[in-house]
């Protein structure tokens, strides 16, 4: 395993960060695919017996369920201070007034709530899960601010919105002395390249690490198109992501993958990891190979011909994934 500095900060993370979304109680929240304890807690220990030091999860993944496995697997087979452990929040956990967002109310509860399922008393990396429009951003930054200086959270990361408000958020916190943010966790992958435009060259001109969701696409980079799995089956959200002129894309992954000799996967996570701005894409792992692919990629070397062949294909998307 490599392991790089998260953006201009002085932490060291894996070049493959395990995402927990994948792991929750099935039933609980909207994710129905998710596996549960007995059968995530093998997986992770895989994970960190592979160098990954690096984990994300969120409050809203399977209601909370996904920070009690990870927790307690990391725990159970890791020591607390050779761990990064990133959570979320702004999602909705509650019906009713003050039951998400990213109000200094919402916010101070919602630490505590994931710290408590986590089983730990700090978090290295607190991600904004998306931008709240209905909360000045001056009340926003402050308090995850004042998280930083009680020591509930190391570092702070967003994710997924517009460049403009990406930079307004650290404006406000450079204008007032306030904690920046350290990473952007962003929707990225060889079938979603939007990003490319604006996002991207913003967080390499302020030392900014970018941790990929979805880098495989939410699997279309790893199968032939238009094939049916048990997740894509009932993924509204990821239904929306990506569009038929991404076939090309797919065929332009296998091609190269044939050649090369090597899963489809290997070779998606390969480009990502070329790319300059790239810290960690963040990779689900359901099976072993899942796991054993996302390593396998760190070492995979693509030629200037191989990369100039996966991008040609490339068709532009209108802004998905905020």
């Amino acid at each position: 395993m490599q392991y790089v500095k998260l953006g201009s900060t002085g932490l060291d993370v894996s070049r493959i960060c395990l995402g927990c979304m994948t792991y929750g109680l099935p039933g609980r929240g909207t994710h129905e695919w998710t596996l549960d304890e007995e059968a995530s807690r093998p997986l992770i220990r895989q994970a960190l017996d592979a160098g990954i030091n690096f984990f994300d999860t969120a409050n809203v993944y399977s209601d909370g369920t996904s920070e009690e496995i990870v927790g307690r697997a990391l725990r159970d087979f890791a020591r607390r201070d050779e761990i990064v452990l990133a959570t979320k929040v702004h999602g909705r956990m509650r019906p009713g007034p003050n039951g998400g967002g990213l109000s200094r109310k919402a916010i101070m509860t919602e630490i505590d709530h994931s710290l408590r399922r986590l089983g730990t008393d700090y978090v290295d990396l607190y991600q904004i899960h998306r931008f709240d429009p209905h909360t000045p951003l001056e009340e926003t930054m402050e308090a995850l601010h004042d998280l930083v200086k009680a020591g509930k959270v190391r570092y702070i990361g967003a994710s997924s919105m517009y460049a403009w408000q990406f930079s307004k958020a650290q404006y406000t916190a450079s204008a007032n002395g306030w904690t920046r943010f350290v990473s952007m966790q962003n929707h990225y992958n060889l079938l979603y390249r939007e990003e490319e435009r604006e996002m991207l060259p913003l967080c390499a001109d302020q030392g900014v690490g970018v941790l990929p969701w979805s880098p495989l696409a939410r699997g279309r980079l790893t199968r032939d198109w238009g094939t049916v799995t048990g997740r894509s089956a009932n993924d509204d959200f990821g239904s929306r992501l990506y569009q038929d002129s991404d076939r090309l894309v797919v065929e332009a992954v296998t091609r190269v993958a044939k050649e090369r000799g090597v899963p489809r996967a290997q070779v998606a996570l390969a480009w990502l990891l070329h790319r300059s701005t790239v810290t960690a894409p963040i990779v689900g792992a359901a099976r072993p190979g899942h796991i054993e692919d996302a390593v396998a990629a760190v070492g995979l070397e693509l030629t200037d011909q191989e990369i100039e062949a996966l991008q040609e294909p490339y068709v532009p998307h209108p802004v998905a994934g905020h």
